[in-house]
Order: structure tokens, then C-alpha cells, then sequence
């Protein structure tokens, strides 16, 4: 309750939704920020049937789709320069929902 008060005033926390709690890294994951600023998280998803895939999550506005790529097994995003994953994420497509 505030001090001289007898209603409780409620607290609401609130919560930027373009920004995400730091969290550390798996060790396969990078961070690369796009021609227009925006901050993308990048890892590879491994399939069940050895269909591994390259996906870019755009973590500075959730309004991005997710784009994904497929890559081999032995992909690990911390071998390519941030150059080449930037053309990537360009001319990858968009995840959508499945109908």
C-alpha cells in the first residue's frame, strides 16, 4: 500500500516487447545486425532426418518473420563472416504458418 493510503495501489511491470532479456549464448548462436539496424540471432536447428536448418530470428522487432535456410550438419554459424550471413538472411525466405 502507499503510505498514507488504505487502497493498495497496484504495480504493473512493464515490459518492452522489442527488447529481450540478455541471456548467454549456446555456443552456436550469433548475433548480426542488418542493413537496416535491426538485430538478428542466428543458429542451426538440427532436424530429426538430418535436415538441418539455418535460422535467423530478428530479436530488436518481433514483427520480423523468421527466415530459415537448409545447411548441412556440419554448418556452425561461427565460421562465417557476418558479411556472407548478412546475404543470407537477405535472400532467405520467410517461415510462415502452415495451412
Amino acid at each position: 500500500m502507499f503510505s498514507g493510503s488504505s487502497h493498495p495501489i497496484p504495480i504493473q511491470f512493464l515490459s518492452n516487447p522489442y527488447l529481450r532479456p540478455h541471456r548467454r549464448s549456446s555456443g552456436g548462436e550469433r548475433i548480426i545486425e542488418d542493413e537496416s539496424v535491426r538485430l538478428w540471432s542466428v543458429y542451426r536447428s538440427q532436424g530429426v532426418a538430418g535436415g538441418d536448418a539455418m535460422i535467423f530470428t530478428c530479436i530488436s522487432d518481433s514483427r520480423e518473420p523468421s527466415r530459415a535456410l537448409a545447411v548441412s550438419p556440419s554448418f556452425d554459424p561461427r565460421d562465417i563472416s557476418e558479411d556472407t550471413l548478412r546475404h543470407l538472411l537477405r535472400h532467405a525466405p520467410r517461415l510462415g504458418n502452415l495451412a
